[in-house]
């Protein structure tokens, strides 16, 4: 019988450690699981940076063989990998894409092998690029795949957190979205052109964009830590995805510019190359398995999420 740490500690504060902590969506879960009393203690490769992007009071280390001498963790959250969105998809740039997650999940998993005391949980990141680029079908956590390879990097991230389960513990998947949010992700980087007039669909505009407000996937992990009946693969979007079209013109709307100079696709291959299939592609994502689990979005909204963030920005 495998020995968890939850099992032997039944106070409401934790000790959690979270991966990739220093990221978009990472800095913000640990600002929010330390407002809420847990203990938590962040992995990166520039630990100095940890107390600045993610608050006062949260524990860096820099190694994994340092979580080995820790206290017993109750829950670990998996967000690691290199950035996506940052460098044309090279043979290279996909190499580090891909073991600075799988192999880096990998290496996370056959530490908490040598943990004395394990984890009761593993929340582990993925994306909806694991469906594949699928057009206007509407996609649940049951839906079949297409190949390419976005779908082969979440599928095979999937696999290495899933071996978790092998060791006693409880794995939950959160394919994610895009995140809406303050400061970062794919919105920060839209918001220049589009405040010069310079913004409007990419391609067709008709491929469809599966989003998801910040603080509703902070929740969303907040709920897998607390319900214990919560296992496996959930889709993290919010449940009215729009069309590129329809976002662009939403963004263009809050910011009071128009949106009139498309990107031709052919424009957006000759740019980006095959990292072009992340704003071309298709994911009609609906958070069916949340809903089902009576998970309740508190931004269903496009508009409301965009001009929250807005509102924040740079605070």
């Amino acid at each position: 019988m495998t020995i968890t740490a939850a099992s032997i500690h039944e106070k409401k504060a934790m000790n959690i450690l979270i991966t990739g902590g220093t990221g978009f969506i990472g800095g913000s879960l640990a600002q929010h699981l330390r407002q809420q009393g847990h203990v938590i203690t962040v992995l990166s490769r520039q630990p100095e940076t940890v107390p600045i992007l993610c608050g006062a009071g949260i524990k860096a280390v820099s190694q994994l063989e340092q979580l080995l001498s820790d206290a017993p963790y109750q829950v670990i959250i998996n967000l690691a990998g290199a950035a996506i969105f940052d460098a044309r998809w090279s043979d290279a740039r996909k190499h580090l894409i891909r073991t600075s997650r799988i192999a880096f999940t990998e290496q996370l998993v056959a530490t908490i092998a040598r943990m004395p005391i394990k984890p009761a949980l593993l929340i582990s990141g993925s994306a909806i690029g694991y469906y594949g680029n699928q057009g206007d079908t509407v996609l649940t956590e049951q839906s079949a795949t297409i190949p390419d390879f976005s779908q082969q990097l979440c599928t095979d991230w999937e696999a290495a957190a899933m071996q978790a389960e092998l060791l006693g513990l409880r794995v939950c998947i959160i394919r994610t979205g895009l995140v809406i949010g303050a400061n970062g992700g794919l919105l920060q980087r839209m918001l220049l052109p589009f405040r010069l007039g310079l913004g409007g669909r990419l391609g067709s505009g008709l491929q469809w964009m599966s989003w998801i407000d910040r603080q509703d996937w902070i929740n969303i992990a907040d709920t897998m830590i607390n319900d214990t009946t919560l296992q496996g693969a959930y889709n993290a979007t919010a449940p009215n995805p729009v069309t590129n079209a329809e976002f662009t013109q939403t963004l263009a709307r809050c910011l009071k510019r128009p949106a009139l100079l498309p990107i031709p696709a052919g424009v957006l291959r000759l740019l980006l190359g095959e990292m072009s299939e992340l704003v071309l592609g298709s994911q009609r994502v609906i958070p069916e398995r949340l809903l089902a689990q009576g998970f309740t979005f508190q931004v269903n909204d496009l508009t409301h999420a965009i001009n929250h963030a807005l509102l924040l920005n740079h605070k």
